[in-house]
């Protein structure tokens, strides 16, 4: 994926047919039959506050937007996207027909608390990242949720991280498995060089020095040392550096918000951690409707 934009700019990058077609996919999901709980509500016009509970990063404005969309109601957002929550804040109102707001708010909030839980990680980590005077780039990777990978994604630009590769087709990844198939790692990246052509790169996966070098030599642009210890990193990311220096360095496997500084060095391009979309706690929102005059302010979210 692209180096993150401003986060203002960011919704752009979302096509709207692809917006439709995931909002309409969670509300079938989440009432794919009957909805008994409309004959409560009715169809009056109503309208709701969303309110943040617990610190973090706003994220997932426009999928929360196209859920509403489908349900025709109307959202007016009072902070925009890559906002810093400080709890309790109100966030959006939300206006339509009652049954349909009510529809629309679980899994409304279920999304939007998703990607703000990832883009608030990858802020952390950025943050983390840049205060030990590391220029290089922290990253995503592709193990995200089947179904949601574009919202997961986005979380990641929102917060100032890039995605890395958004599918097979961003990047040729020669990984270990595909050695093994291929026969060898010379044999491995040759075909990958032929498959990418002139318009991708092509990364491969490396379990040691001798695989790096072996890597460079038959033609990668990037190598990843995967699952290194910091102390293992460093040594042999400036021995592939000297050799190669035009070659790109990733840093992966075993990397937390915790040990994020001890991987930062020269010679790291990126450092990629599957923690951000696989292990970031949701953020706590909840919409809450209200009548005129009255509006609820709900407690923080205690941790």
């Amino acid at each position: 994926c692209l180096t993150p934009a401003q986060p203002e700019g960011l919704q752009f990058l979302l096509p709207p047919a692809s917006l439709a077609a995931l909002a309409n996919s969670w509300l079938q999901e989440d009432c794919p039959g009957l909805n008994f709980a409309s004959l409560v509500t009715g169809s009056a016009p109503a309208q709701a506050v969303l309110w943040a509970k617990s610190p973090g990063v706003l994220a997932g404005r426009p999928f929360f937007d196209a859920i509403f969309t489908q349900l025709n109601c109307q959202v007016s957002w009072l902070l925009p996207e890559g906002s810093k929550l400080v709890p309790v804040v109100k966030v959006a109102e939300v206006r339509g027909p009652a049954h349909h707001l009510l529809l629309g708010e679980r899994v409304a909030l279920n999304t939007l608390a998703r990607c703000s839980g990832i883009a608030s990680a990858a802020a952390t980590a950025v943050e983390v990242a840049t205060s030990t005077g590391w220029a290089g780039h922290v990253a995503g990777t592709r193990k995200t949720t089947p179904g949601f990978r574009l919202v997961e994604k986005y979380g990641l630009l929102v917060g100032g991280a890039e995605c890395h590769r958004y599918d097979l087709g961003g990047l040729v990844m020669v990984k270990d498995n595909h050695v093994v198939a291929a026969g060898s790692m010379e044999k491995a990246v040759l075909k990958a060089r032929q498959a990418a052509g002139f318009p991708l790169k092509v990364e491969v996966e490396c379990s040691s020095l001798k695989e790096a070098l072996q890597a460079a030599e038959a033609g990668a642009d990037l190598v990843m040392l995967d699952n290194f210890k910091p102390e293992e990193l460093h040594p042999t990311a400036a021995t592939l550096k000297a050799k190669f220096p035009n070659v790109s360095v990733e840093a992966s496997g075993g990397v937390t918000l915790d040990n994020l500084p001890q991987f930062c060095g020269t010679n790291i391009d990126v450092i990629s951690l599957g923690m951000l979309t696989q292990a970031a706690p949701a953020l706590d929102f909840s919409l809450k409707l209200y009548a005129e005059g009255d509006i609820p302010v709900p407690h923080a979210r205690r941790s």
